[in-house]
């Protein structure tokens, strides 16, 4: 998912989006544990998806002051 489509969200999508991925992410860890996770690459990319939600959150919060 780019920064750009995540600034199209508002800020109640964007943490419903960041609850989801925050899911993804322990389920994905619990598959890498349990050797059931068959595209180790998805972890980094959820990391990746969860750094960018809080960005644009940060970002939107900085703008408010």
């Amino acid at each position: 998912m780019k920064a750009s489509q995540l600034r199209e969200l508002s800020s109640e999508e964007l943490g419903n989006k960041l609850a989801d991925l925050t899911q993804e992410l322990f389920n994905l860890r619990f598959q890498h544990a349990t050797d059931q996770l068959e595209n180790p690459m998805r972890l980094q990319q959820t990391k990746r998806d969860i750094a960018r939600v809080k960005t644009v959150l940060r970002e939107r919060q900085i703008d408010d002051l």
